[in-house]
């Protein structure tokens, strides 16, 4: 399976990004699906994560309100919109399958991993 991620690039504060991930299996559209972002000299943590049919979806506390993760399984791809940019959400974004059909915040429980894609939000 090869994830292929793409929408990133530099944002003024303040601003917005669409970030997009399409799976090249189709049988990704049966699993949960996550947006990871890893900034310099920080741990990976998970931003956004949903289940398989995007009834249920998770978001760190500080990009609730702000981001939104949506998928289309006609199209194999998840989404995430991010709005209100702040200097703080600079990082290189991964987009992830999980393991089941639920959303997951565990790397552990991840089963792909896309290439990254880097977000630069300046002030």
């Amino acid at each position: 399976v090869q994830l292929q991620a793409s929408g990133g690039g530099l944002a003024q504060a303040g601003g917005s990004l669409r970030l997009s991930c399409t799976c090249s299996r189709r049988t990704c559209s049966n699993n949960g699906m996550a947006w990871f972002r890893q900034a310099p000299g920080k741990e990976r943590e998970t931003v956004a994560a949903i289940n398989w049919n995007g009834g249920s979806t998770y978001y760190l506390d500080s990009v609730k309100g702000r981001f939104t993760i949506s998928r289309d399984n006609t199209k194999g791809a998840v989404y995430l919109q991010m709005n209100s940019l702040k200097p703080e959400d600079t990082a290189v974004y991964f987009c992830a399958v999980a393991r089941s059909a639920a959303w997951t915040t565990q790397r552990s429980l991840i089963n792909y991993w896309g290439q990254g894609t880097l977000v630069t939000v300046s002030s």
